[in-house]
């Protein structure tokens, strides 16, 4: 597919999705959500793919909503907002969560500005990577507006409850070492494209099976009950037990270390 709003590169199974509006700081239009969904989608299909880094062009992660693009047209507003059911993901949301959905690790590298829509896609991926000096806001109160991309699916995992509503109500702009520590972050380093890439690096070094099941185990069970996580536990171990993935995860830690994984089953 030809992007318009996006840079897809891929190399050994690590497939960078890049932001690619850096003329407007890499702001959301139309055809940035219509192509974040597109890639997502794509990319789940994919059994081949071990993980993906998203990142923004030239410095910036995103900063945020291209107001002027999106509401100068209701018919594009609506678009954005228009589901079958209530309990179902728009695209608005979809481009945040489509990232959670996805059977393989995708580590965000946070640099320059990452505000409103573009901090609630970073907090669709499972680990963020950010500069000390970036700038991360939950911006949508400075419009009158809730966070509606669901962000706050992730967020409520990963700080406290008054630590959200803080970071929601205010608009706060905070640098990376502070998002850390909130937990708002993973990690802060100089360098994050290089720190996802290292740990890219390491994930492919785990059965692809494997690093399936503990994100799907984790992301349906972290708010459930306990029997729900104990049966899901077990399901999934059953699914493990009986790929060939197991088997040879077990060849690679007693004698053959470069033997390759087969690619990941297509269930997950």
């Amino acid at each position: 597919m030809a992007w318009t709003r996006l840079r897809v590169e891929e190399s050994q199974g690590i497939v960078t999705v890049t932001l690619n509006r850096p003329d407007k700081l890499n702001a959301l239009d139309m055809e940035m959500f219509q192509e974040l969904d597109t890639v997502s989608r794509q990319l789940k299909k994919r059994s081949d793919v071990r993980a993906v880094i998203l990142q923004g062009a030239d410095g910036n992660f995103s900063s945020g909503l291209d107001i002027k693009s999106v509401a100068t047209s209701k018919k594009k507003a609506l678009s954005l907002l228009t589901k079958w059911l209530p309990g179902n993901a728009n695209l608005a949301q979809r481009v945040s969560r489509n990232w959670r959905k996805l059977p393989f690790p995708v580590i965000a590298v946070i640099e320059g500005k990452c505000f409103g829509g573009g901090m609630q896609i970073v907090l669709g991926a499972d680990f963020r990577f950010a500069t000390p000096d970036s700038e991360l806001s939950i911006m949508e109160v400075r419009w009158g507006l809730v966070p509606d991309m669901a962000g706050l699916m992730s967020l409520r995992e990963v700080v406290a409850k008054d630590v959200a509503l803080k970071l929601t109500m205010t608009g706060e702009i905070i640098d990376g070492q502070t998002a850390k520590s909130l937990n708002l972050v993973t990690e802060v380093s100089d360098d994050p494209y290089l720190a996802a890439q290292l740990l890219c690096q390491t994930l492919q070094a785990q059965s692809p099976d494997a690093l399936a099941a503990i994100k799907l185990t984790t992301n349906r069970c972290w708010s459930r009950s306990e029997r729900f996580l104990l049966a899901h536990e077990t399901f999934s171990q059953l699914r493990l037990l009986l790929g060939r993935n197991f088997s040879i995860a077990g060849k690679r830690q007693r004698s053959q270390p470069e033997l390759e994984y087969q690619k990941r089953q297509s269930f997950w």
